[in-house]
């Protein structure tokens, strides 16, 4: 894929198929234009999650199991890592307490130069051990202690990270 390459980035959707509701229509018009679609857990269920692959299509989806995906384990790996245009990105749903979040997650994923989670509905980019980006977008759906909902994207070209920011709905 030549030129920049665009990552959405999400979190904590927390969405059932049995139910009524969906992403924010902003959002689903930012899936749209998307590269690749990245899942950082708390999908809930299977119809959900072909339902987001179809949204993304042709992107891909990439989604890893979260706390509340029971009815996904087997079908989601719990952790993943994800080559982008030569930027390797680690992507897990809880990275633990922020106390030693930095060096954990350089532990977990040593070569990925970003590292993308979810759990908390706490966006934030920040920088960690060795420079690698950690990324939590936030929730789409549901802010929680947070002003607005969000959720995230990456910038990529020729092998890194050119931008990287936190959406909010």
């Amino acid at each position: 894929m030549p030129g920049v390459v665009r990552v959405l980035i999400l979190a904590d959707t927390h969405l059932r198929s049995d139910r009524p509701g969906w992403l924010p229509d902003a959002l689903t018009e930012e899936m749209r234009v998307a590269d690749v679609v990245l899942h950082a857990g708390d999908v809930l269920d299977r119809g959900v999650l072909e339902r987001l692959g179809r949204q993304a299509a042709p992107a891909p989806l990439h989604a890893v199991l979260g706390n509340n995906d029971g009815a996904l384990v087997g079908i989601l790996p719990e952790t993943k890592v994800v080559d982008v245009a030569g930027v390797r990105i680690g992507i897990i749903h809880d990275s633990g307490r922020s106390a030693g979040r930095a060096l954990r997650l350089k532990r977990r994923f040593p070569d990925c130069d970003a590292v993308v989670f979810g759990h908390s509905h706490e966006p934030m980019a920040t920088r960690g051990e060795g420079d690698q980006l950690l990324f939590n977008p936030g929730s789409p759906t549901q802010r929680r202690m947070q002003p607005r909902p969000s959720y995230g994207w990456l910038l990529v070209e020729a092998g890194r990270i050119v931008d990287h920011r936190i959406e909010t709905i």
